[in-house]
Protein backbone atom coordinates (compact mmCIF):
# COMPACT_ATOMS: atom_id res chain seq x y z
CA UNK A 1 0.00 0.00 0.00
CA UNK A 2 1.29 3.91 -0.83
CA UNK A 3 1.98 5.85 2.42
CA UNK A 4 -0.20 8.47 2.41
CA UNK A 5 1.34 10.36 4.70
CA UNK A 6 4.50 10.10 2.65
CA UNK A 7 2.53 12.30 0.33
CA UNK A 8 1.40 14.93 1.90
CA UNK A 9 2.52 18.45 1.21
CA UNK A 10 5.37 20.37 4.07
CA UNK A 11 3.61 22.71 5.89
CA UNK A 12 4.19 26.26 4.52
CA UNK A 13 6.49 28.05 7.24
CA UNK A 14 4.15 31.65 6.72
CA UNK A 15 1.17 29.67 7.70
CA UNK A 16 2.74 28.12 10.57
CA UNK A 17 4.18 31.24 12.19
CA UNK A 18 0.74 32.79 11.87
CA UNK A 19 -0.66 29.78 13.62
CA UNK A 20 1.92 30.00 15.85
CA UNK A 21 1.35 33.74 16.37
CA UNK A 22 -2.66 33.48 16.75
CA UNK A 23 -3.65 33.03 20.44
CA UNK A 24 -1.15 35.49 21.35
CA UNK A 25 -3.34 38.02 18.36
CA UNK A 26 -6.30 36.70 19.78
CA UNK A 27 -5.41 37.67 23.51
CA UNK A 28 -4.33 40.96 22.41
CA UNK A 29 -8.15 41.80 20.50
CA UNK A 30 -9.86 39.99 23.85
CA UNK A 31 -7.79 42.59 26.08
CA UNK A 32 -8.94 45.99 23.48
CA UNK A 33 -11.99 44.97 23.90
CA UNK A 34 -12.72 44.40 27.58
CA UNK A 35 -11.29 47.60 27.95
CA UNK A 36 -12.91 49.28 25.53
CA UNK A 37 -15.81 48.05 27.34
CA UNK A 38 -15.23 48.64 30.76
CA UNK A 39 -14.25 51.95 29.85
CA UNK A 40 -18.07 52.66 28.27
CA UNK A 41 -19.40 51.15 31.68
CA UNK A 42 -17.46 53.13 33.53
CA UNK A 43 -18.62 56.45 32.04
CA UNK A 44 -22.08 55.34 32.36
CA UNK A 45 -21.87 54.67 36.01
CA UNK A 46 -20.50 58.72 36.35
CA UNK A 47 -22.89 60.97 37.59
CA UNK A 48 -24.27 63.30 34.66
CA UNK A 49 -22.04 66.49 35.46
CA UNK A 50 -19.29 64.33 34.96
CA UNK A 51 -20.34 62.95 31.49
CA UNK A 52 -20.96 66.08 30.36
CA UNK A 53 -17.48 67.26 31.39
CA UNK A 54 -16.30 64.47 29.63
CA UNK A 55 -17.85 65.54 26.45
CA UNK A 56 -16.78 68.59 26.39
CA UNK A 57 -12.71 67.25 27.15
CA UNK A 58 -13.74 65.59 23.75
CA UNK A 59 -15.19 68.69 22.08
CA UNK A 60 -12.04 70.74 23.35
CA UNK A 61 -9.60 67.85 22.06
CA UNK A 62 -11.24 67.62 18.61
CA UNK A 63 -11.22 71.78 18.32
CA UNK A 64 -7.54 71.47 19.11
CA UNK A 65 -7.23 68.96 16.30
CA UNK A 66 -8.97 70.81 13.63
CA UNK A 67 -8.04 74.56 14.74
CA UNK A 68 -4.44 74.49 13.74
CA UNK A 69 -5.27 72.97 10.17
CA UNK A 70 -7.63 75.97 9.55
CA UNK A 71 -5.42 78.57 10.93
CA UNK A 72 -2.69 76.51 8.06
CA UNK A 73 -4.93 76.60 5.27
CA UNK A 74 -5.87 80.86 6.61
CA UNK A 75 -2.10 81.55 6.56
CA UNK A 76 -1.59 79.59 2.78
CA UNK A 77 -4.32 81.87 1.44
CA UNK A 78 -2.59 84.72 2.88
CA UNK A 79 0.77 83.62 1.16
CA UNK A 80 -1.27 83.47 -2.10
CA UNK A 81 -2.89 86.83 -1.60
CA UNK A 82 0.61 88.50 -1.63
CA UNK A 83 2.12 86.92 -3.84
CA UNK A 84 -0.40 87.86 -5.92
CA UNK A 85 -0.04 91.71 -5.12
CA UNK A 86 3.32 91.33 -6.06
CA UNK A 87 2.75 89.90 -9.38
CA UNK A 88 0.58 93.04 -9.96
CA UNK A 89 2.74 95.34 -8.74
CA UNK A 90 5.47 94.30 -10.85
CA UNK A 91 3.21 93.59 -14.06
CA UNK A 92 2.25 96.99 -13.57
CA UNK A 93 5.59 98.44 -13.62
CA UNK A 94 7.39 95.86 -16.11
CA UNK A 95 4.51 98.06 -18.06
CA UNK A 96 3.09 94.95 -19.56
CA UNK A 97 -0.49 96.55 -20.26
CA UNK A 98 1.17 98.71 -22.77
CA UNK A 99 2.01 95.89 -25.49
CA UNK A 100 -0.51 93.12 -24.15
CA UNK A 101 -4.01 95.69 -23.48
CA UNK A 102 -6.55 96.22 -26.53
CA UNK A 103 -6.26 99.80 -27.09
CA UNK A 104 -4.12 100.68 -25.32
CA UNK A 105 -2.08 102.09 -28.25
CA UNK A 106 -5.09 104.43 -29.42
CA UNK A 107 -4.78 105.54 -26.13
CA UNK A 108 -8.12 104.22 -24.97
CA UNK A 109 -7.31 100.97 -22.90
CA UNK A 110 -10.18 98.28 -22.59
CA UNK A 111 -9.50 97.12 -18.91
CA UNK A 112 -12.51 94.97 -19.37
CA UNK A 113 -10.01 93.34 -21.46
CA UNK A 114 -7.22 94.00 -19.31
CA UNK A 115 -3.71 92.00 -20.88
CA UNK A 116 -6.14 90.08 -23.36
CA UNK A 117 -3.95 90.75 -26.14
CA UNK A 118 -3.49 94.14 -28.36
CA UNK A 119 -5.05 94.54 -32.08
CA UNK A 120 -1.54 96.41 -32.52
CA UNK A 121 1.59 94.84 -33.44
CA UNK A 122 5.17 95.50 -34.12
CA UNK A 123 6.89 95.44 -37.61
CA UNK A 124 10.16 94.13 -36.56
CA UNK A 125 12.47 94.04 -40.10
CA UNK A 126 13.14 91.06 -41.00
CA UNK A 127 11.21 89.17 -39.18
CA UNK A 128 7.36 89.66 -39.52
CA UNK A 129 4.81 91.88 -37.29
CA UNK A 130 3.93 90.50 -34.02
CA UNK A 131 0.88 91.46 -31.42
CA UNK A 132 1.49 91.14 -28.08
CA UNK A 133 -0.73 87.91 -26.79
CA UNK A 134 -3.20 87.13 -24.83
CA UNK A 135 -1.88 86.83 -21.01
CA UNK A 136 -4.76 85.98 -19.43
CA UNK A 137 -5.50 82.32 -18.49
CA UNK A 138 -8.74 82.06 -21.12
CA UNK A 139 -7.25 78.27 -22.36
CA UNK A 140 -7.81 78.49 -25.91
CA UNK A 141 -7.11 82.03 -26.81
CA UNK A 142 -4.48 83.18 -23.91
CA UNK A 143 -2.27 81.24 -20.68
CA UNK A 144 -4.78 79.02 -19.23
CA UNK A 145 -3.02 75.64 -20.33
CA UNK A 146 -0.03 77.17 -19.42
CA UNK A 147 1.87 75.96 -16.37
CA UNK A 148 3.88 78.34 -13.72
CA UNK A 149 7.15 77.34 -15.17
CA UNK A 150 6.16 77.48 -18.69
CA UNK A 151 5.47 81.33 -17.92
CA UNK A 152 8.34 82.18 -16.22
CA UNK A 153 10.65 80.82 -19.01
CA UNK A 154 8.82 82.53 -21.24
CA UNK A 155 9.12 86.04 -18.64
CA UNK A 156 12.80 85.45 -18.31
CA UNK A 157 13.88 82.98 -21.35
CA UNK A 158 11.62 84.08 -24.06
CA UNK A 159 10.72 80.34 -24.60
CA UNK A 160 7.33 79.76 -25.50
CA UNK A 161 5.81 75.44 -24.32
CA UNK A 162 5.79 74.82 -28.39
CA UNK A 163 9.39 75.92 -28.70
CA UNK A 164 8.89 78.89 -30.78
CA UNK A 165 11.32 81.95 -29.30
CA UNK A 166 9.21 84.83 -28.57
CA UNK A 167 9.83 88.30 -30.65
CA UNK A 168 12.74 90.33 -29.64
CA UNK A 169 10.35 93.46 -28.42
CA UNK A 170 9.45 91.03 -25.78
CA UNK A 171 12.25 92.56 -23.09
CA UNK A 172 12.80 88.75 -21.75
CA UNK A 173 16.03 89.98 -21.03
CA UNK A 174 15.36 92.50 -18.34
CA UNK A 175 13.28 90.31 -17.46
CA UNK A 176 15.89 87.58 -16.88
CA UNK A 177 17.43 89.56 -13.72
CA UNK A 178 14.23 89.33 -11.49
CA UNK A 179 14.33 87.11 -8.79
CA UNK A 180 12.58 83.36 -8.69
CA UNK A 181 10.34 84.58 -6.06
CA UNK A 182 9.41 87.42 -8.46
CA UNK A 183 9.03 85.54 -11.64
CA UNK A 184 7.02 83.08 -9.91
CA UNK A 185 4.63 86.21 -8.26
CA UNK A 186 4.03 87.91 -12.35
CA UNK A 187 3.40 84.09 -13.08
CA UNK A 188 0.83 83.25 -10.11
CA UNK A 189 -1.25 87.07 -10.91
CA UNK A 190 -1.54 86.16 -14.44
CA UNK A 191 -3.69 83.27 -13.53
CA UNK A 192 -5.63 84.63 -10.96
CA UNK A 193 -6.53 87.22 -13.74
CA UNK A 194 -10.41 86.98 -15.34
CA UNK A 195 -10.31 85.20 -18.42
CA UNK A 196 -10.85 86.50 -21.48
CA UNK A 197 -11.39 85.41 -25.18
CA UNK A 198 -9.11 87.17 -27.31
CA UNK A 199 -7.29 85.87 -30.18
CA UNK A 200 -4.62 88.17 -31.28
CA UNK A 201 -3.55 88.42 -35.56
CA UNK A 202 -0.75 86.81 -36.28
CA UNK A 203 2.61 86.26 -36.20
CA UNK A 204 3.12 87.25 -40.03
CA UNK A 205 6.31 86.19 -41.51
CA UNK A 206 8.49 89.09 -43.30
CA UNK A 207 6.49 88.13 -46.68
CA UNK A 208 2.97 87.64 -45.33
CA UNK A 209 0.15 90.78 -44.96
CA UNK A 210 -0.65 91.73 -41.32
CA UNK A 211 -4.66 91.53 -41.29
CA UNK A 212 -4.72 94.46 -38.45
CA UNK A 213 -2.90 97.90 -37.22
CA UNK A 214 0.96 97.70 -37.34
CA UNK A 215 3.65 100.13 -35.52
CA UNK A 216 6.77 99.95 -37.97
CA UNK A 217 10.32 101.75 -37.93
CA UNK A 218 10.17 103.93 -41.07
CA UNK A 219 13.81 103.99 -42.76
CA UNK A 220 14.14 108.30 -43.29
CA UNK A 221 13.94 108.67 -47.56
CA UNK A 222 16.84 110.57 -47.38
CA UNK A 223 20.06 111.81 -45.96
CA UNK A 224 19.18 115.09 -45.50
CA UNK A 225 16.45 114.03 -42.89
CA UNK A 226 19.17 111.81 -40.86
CA UNK A 227 19.89 113.14 -37.49
CA UNK A 228 16.38 114.61 -37.77
CA UNK A 229 14.52 115.22 -34.79
CA UNK A 230 11.32 112.76 -34.73
CA UNK A 231 7.92 115.47 -35.41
Amino acid sequence: MTDIASHRPAESPVIARRLRRFPARLARALDRALFAHRIRYDLAELPDRLRRDVGLIRMALAVMLVVPALFGAADTARAQDAQVRRGQYLVTLGGCNDCHTPGYFFGKPDMARFLGGSEVGFEIPGLGVFHGPNLTPDPETGLGTWSLDQIAAAVTKGQRPDGRELAPIMPWHAFAKLTAQDVRAIAIYLKSLPPVKNKVPGPFGPGEQPTSFVMKIVPPQSKATEGAAPQ
